[in-house]
């Protein structure tokens, strides 16, 4: 085991999740600060023709081209929900990178065929299985949220956005995680029948 590199890529996902830590406070602080217009895009105006009776809230212009919806002098409410396309990804990066920094730390102290690393490979599999489709479907709403703010009959239930792919990544590590843990116990129960 090349201790070295793991050590420096235990180092450097570490430092890309205080990173991403800190995108996510700034992001978050300089937007609800920030005092202008808040943009969503939508497919609704995409093949519809832009006429003066369609359905939209008061201060919101419409662009069938840009196929997006602007609100001039948002609410607290629409500038929140705004922000749902992009801190959702950064808190969960941020916290994906903790956890496989951790699961190389826990490698680098106690050698990769543990107990300790199959149970946080475990943990690392089932976060990024089942918080991949709930950050799309949080990312989702919001955005979905936002475009009924501003043209409320236009308004669509939430999707699911995001890289999905993601699920078979972390349901493979806690397939992994779950080896490892099982050859674990039997090295164990072999060096205790010896």
């Amino acid at each position: 085991m090349n201790t070295r590199l793991t050590r420096t890529l235990a180092s450097v996902t570490y430092a890309l999740a205080v990173l991403c830590g800190l995108a996510f406070l700034g992001t978050g602080a300089t937007h609800m600060l920030d005092d202008g217009a808040v943009c969503v895009r939508t497919d609704f105006w995409r093949n519809a023709t832009v006429a003066d009776d369609l359905p939209i809230s008061e201060g919101v212009n419409v662009s069938s081209s840009a196929a997006s919806l602007c609100q001039e002098s948002p609410s607290v409410g629409q500038r929140a929900a705004d922000l749902g396309h992009e801190l959702p990804w950064l808190l969960f990066g941020s916290l994906a990178l903790l956890l496989f920094s951790r699961l190389l730390k826990t490698v680098l102290s106690q050698g990769p065929f543990t107990d300790a690393v199959a149970q946080r490979l475990t943990v690392l599999g089932w976060f990024v299985a089942v918080g991949t489709p709930l950050t799309g479907l949080v990312v989702g709403w919001s955005q979905s949220w936002l475009v009924g703010s501003m043209a409320p009959i236009v308004g669509s239930g939430p999707t699911v956005t995001g890289p999905m792919v993601l699920v078979l990544a972390g349901l493979t590590a806690v397939v992994m995680g779950k080896i490892m843990g099982e050859g674990v116990r039997m090295r164990e129960d072999l060096e205790g029948t010896i």
